[in-house]
Parts: structure tokens; C-alpha cells; sequence
């Protein structure tokens, strides 16, 4: 089974509904994207001709308001292609299924619903590693800051005997290349299988967007912010490790679940597995300029984080270990944002299903 690492749940002040700043951002840009996607790309008139309702899947869809923000900004874009073409009286009725692990806070999720929504919500528990929906039943899939999680973490890279144990590091930034080769391979086992159950459940011409953290081609995975940060985090860990507030087996038995790919490498998987047609992708800077500085914030990255990573960490480590880590973080990165700030890119792709 797909290991399951929700983002915290509720409002309160490590909720990932009130610190997930950056991943707005990213969707508030992606959303141009979305829009030429759609209108340049969507066929709406064979999608729907045995079909009065538009089913669209967002995966990975956590806990709002993010989601909601995607979920209209799609609906906006097909119901404009239908009204440029002639076609408001065929507009048709909008079902949005929310999906994500079964430990997700759907209640959250479902008590802030936009009360005047332009479409019926479902929930869809489950992993996107395998199938959710039945076949050819989605019309558009869309997935924000979800696809880099892998389903589990590389067995080798916890064993002692093999050349990609990852000693005294969490992630594989860093690491060794067999370290970096283990998480690839994960990454795109879990890729093909992705869009193989995608390939059942969208219908023939049907699209998917996808947006997740990436790397430009050829530069090394360090480069990337997010990369550095999680580092950082591994790095304060460390410190707690040799001044005995953490054991050396409990730090050489953790490691994060995540894979940033480049365009090159996403390129390659959606041609192997042969199921989808790319339409777009690009890398983009989800932070305006004026919008730049909360990324040399280490208090920021501190909150984005624990939003995020609680739920991975607190399988694993003590509360107390949890929150000493996380009050450390934000010196450390601090400094390090000083002296450099690295890239921050995102990565948009959109397919159609052939």
C-alpha cells in the first residue's frame, strides 16, 4: 500500500489551510496556463456528446482553500470555451470529486465548501498510485503539489548493506548518486502507474493538468530552494542527533518520501508509457518579484514546512523531537537565505488522453 502522509488537518496554526501560501501562488500563476490549455486544447463538443455533466478529479486535494480556487478556475475556463463557441444554452452541469488519502481532512474540507459553488462536490478517498474512478468516467484531472510525493521511500536507501544506504541524511540532495538514482527510479515506477490508472478513468481526448515542484534540465537537484530547505531541516536533525536528542538509528531509518523531476525526465516517463499526448509544459516562477522576500524568510519556510511534513515526521519521531526540530529550522534557514537564494521553479504539464 502507498504510504500516506496528510498535511495537517483543521485551522490552527500549524494547518496547512492557513500556511499554504506558496502553493497558492503557484496556482494563481498556473491559472493563465489552465486557461490557454483549455481553450486551446479542450474538444468540449466530442468530451460531451453522450454526456450532459463535466466530471473533473482534482488529486491530492487536501483541505482547502487551494482546491476550491482550482476547482472554479477550471469551471470558468470550459464554460467560456462553450460561451466563445456559441454553446451557453449546452453548458453543461459540473461534478467535482475531491480525492485524496484516506487520512486527509475531508471533514474540513467539506465544512468549507464555497456555499454557492457552481458545481456538486464528491469526496474520493484513496491514492492516486492506482485506480479511483471507473473507466473513461473524468473528463479533466487536475493535481497541484501532489505528484512529487512517491509511494514509499526507496527500500535500498535503508538497508546497510547496499551502496545507497543514506547514513546521517534525510533526502537525496547530498547524497551519493546511488541515493539520487534509488529515488528516480521510485519517482517514475510511481509516474508510469499514475498514468496508467489516469489512462483508464479519463475519457478518450480527455486532458489532464498537472503542477509540481521541478528542476530545469541539467542543473543539479541542489540548486532547487525547496531541495535546500529540506536539507536544512535534515542538517538541524543532525544536531539534535550528536547532542543526544535524537538516537543516530532513528535519523539513518527516516527519509522523506519526495522526487523533484525535471521537464526531461517528466518528457521522458509520459512518452514510455505512451497513454498521453504532452500539450504544454514549462517550468515557472510561482513568487512574483514583489512577492520574493517571504521566500528568504525562514519563519515562512518554517510554517510552509510543518504544514506539510508533521505528518510524515510524527510517524516516526517523538512530539518533543517534532517541535525542537521545527523551532530550529527557521535560524538555520535564515542564514542560508542570507548568503543565497536559490531557484524556485515549479513545473506545468498539461496531457490529453490519446
Amino acid at each position: 500500500m502507498p504510504e500516506s502522509h496528510p498535511m495537517i488537518g483543521g485551522d490552527g496554526t500549524y494547518s496547512y489551510t492557513k500556511n499554504s501560501y506558496l502553493q497558492r501562488e503557484g496556482i494563481k500563476y498556473a491559472k493563465g496556463l489552465i486557461d490557454e490549455t483549455i481553450a486551446h486544447k479542450l474538444d468540449i463538443k466530442d468530451l460531451l456528446s453522450n454526456s450532459r455533466s463535466f466530471k473533473i478529479a482534482d488529486l491530492g486535494c487536501s483541505v482547502g482553500p487551494n482546491t476550491f480556487i482550482c476547482m472554479e478556475s477550471v469551471i470558468q475556463a470550459v464554460k467560456h470555451k462553450f460561451q466563445s463557441h456559441g454553446l451557453t444554452e449546452q453548458i453543461p452541469d459540473f461534478q467535482v470529486f475531491f480525492s485524496d488519502h484516506t487520512f486527509n481532512d475531508f471533514n474540513t474540507l467539506f465544512r468549507s465548501l464555497p456555499p454557492e459553488r457552481p458545481y456538486f462536490a464528491a469526496g474520493v478517498p484513496g491514492s492516486f498510485h492506482g485506480r479511483l474512478f471507473p473507466e473513461s468516467s473524468v473528463h479533466f484531472v487536475h493535481s497541484s503539489h501532489a505528484l512529487h510525493w512517491i509511494s514509499q521511500v526507496p527500500k535500498e536507501i535503508l538497508d546497510k548493506s547496499s551502496p545507497a544506504w543514506n547514513k546521517g541524511r534525510i533526502y537525496y540532495t547530498g547524497a551519493p548518486d546511488e541515493v539520487g538514482k534509488a529515488y528516480a527510479i521510485q519517482f517514475a515506477k510511481d509516474v508510469d502507474i499514475f498514468l496508467d490508472a489516469r489512462a483508464k478513468e479519463l475519457v478518450v481526448g480527455g486532458m489532464m493538468v498537472l503542477i509540481l515542484p521541478g528542476i530545469h534540465n541539467g542543473i543539479s537537484h541542489s540548486c532547487a530552494v525547496v531541495n535546500v530547505m529540506l536539507d536544512l531541516l535534515g542538517s538541524c536533525l543532525m544536531d539534535m542527533c550528536k547532542e543526544g536528542l535524537v538516537s543516530e538509528a532513528q535519523v539513518d531509518s527516516f527519509n522523506l518520501p519526495m522526487y523533484v523531476p525535471s521537464p526531461k525526465e517528466m518528457i521522458e516517463l509520459v512518452e514510455r508509457n505512451g497513454s498521453f499526448k504532452i500539450e504544454r509544459m514549462e517550468l515557472f516562477d510561482p513568487v512574483p518579484g514583489n512577492e520574493a522576500q517571504i521566500l528568504r524568510s525562514g519563519h515562512a519556510w518554517k510554517m510552509h514546512f510543518r504544514a506539510g511534513l508533521e505528518g510524515v515526521f510524527s510517524k516516526h519521531f517523538a512530539s518533543e523531537t517534532i517541535d525542537e526540530l521545527f523551532d530550529r529550522f527557521p535560524n538555520k534557514a535564515a542564514e542560508k537565505l542570507k548568503a543565497t537564494l536559490t531557484e524556485t521553479t515549479l513545473l506545468f504539464i498539461a496531457l490529453k488522453r490519446k
